[in-house]
């Protein structure tokens, strides 16, 4: 049997497990049932009525939160030497192709966001292994394949998230910090189903939103009332 901390059995009496609270009630309660040490990070997991199976139902995109996540991210570019400095001087953490495409090989990825140009990506689309499940892959759709790599980085810098639909149609995401107030957090938390409602397929028949919780690190979950966010 799993032990249960004392804080943990008092976090979970504060949620009622047969209730769907407001966007506004969860992003109060979250922070009381916290019991982590740390500034532990609050996520969503919005799980929705479509077939990942199907390509068109494949739900991913990106959304800038605006807040941002609380979290200082760490961008690796890849890109050829003319690229370099305007992605050194944008604020990337790593730069560079031949060295980092051996590491990641090798199973380096302490990385949170990965950008790359276009002309490079012949030679990376051999790491889609050990990237993609990740969900680290550059890719065009996610704005992390440009030639623009500044404004690619300030983008992600300022708070910008991709999310993509798991293979049993759940997406989760980190929109924030126990520590933001429960104004910030709902925000944030409304750009993100925006953005995913907006993403809708055409082709994605019944209930989209089917269901909606929040949580933060190791706390119990609060469900939230989809019916609010309905047309």
């Amino acid at each position: 049997m799993a032990f249960i901390s004392k804080k943990r059995k008092v976090a979970d009496t504060k949620v009622d497990a047969n209730k769907s609270y407001s966007l506004k009630e969860a992003s109060n309660l979250v922070k009381q049932i916290t019991t982590c040490k740390f500034d532990a990070s609050v996520d969503l997991h919005i799980r929705l009525g479509v077939d990942p199976k199907k390509a068109d139902q494949a739900i991913r995109g990106t959304v800038t939160l605006p807040h941002g996540t609380g979290k200082t991210k760490k961008v690796l570019v890849l890109c050829t030497p003319e690229k370099e400095a305007e992605a050194k001087g944008a604020g990337a953490d790593f730069v560079g192709l031949e060295e980092f495409v051996t590491k990641i090989e090798g199973g380096w990825v302490d990385v949170d966001v990965i950008i790359a140009t276009p002309s490079v990506m012949p030679k990376i689309g051999k790491l889609g292994k050990v990237l993609g499940p990740r969900n680290l892959m550059p890719n065009p759709k996610t704005g992390t394949v440009t030639n623009d790599v500044a404004a690619a980085i300030n983008d992600v810098k300022g708070g910008k998230i991709a999310f993509k639909v798991d293979k049993v149609g759940i997406v989760h995401a980190s929109i924030g910090r126990v520590s933001f107030t429960p104004e910030k957090i709902a925000e944030n938390s409304q750009e993100l189903l925006n953005a995913i409602i907006k993403a809708k397929p055409s082709s994605s028949k019944g209930t989209y939103l089917k269901g909606i919780s929040m949580a933060s690190t190791m706390s119990p979950g609060i469900a939230i009332d989809t019916k609010a966010f309905i047309n």
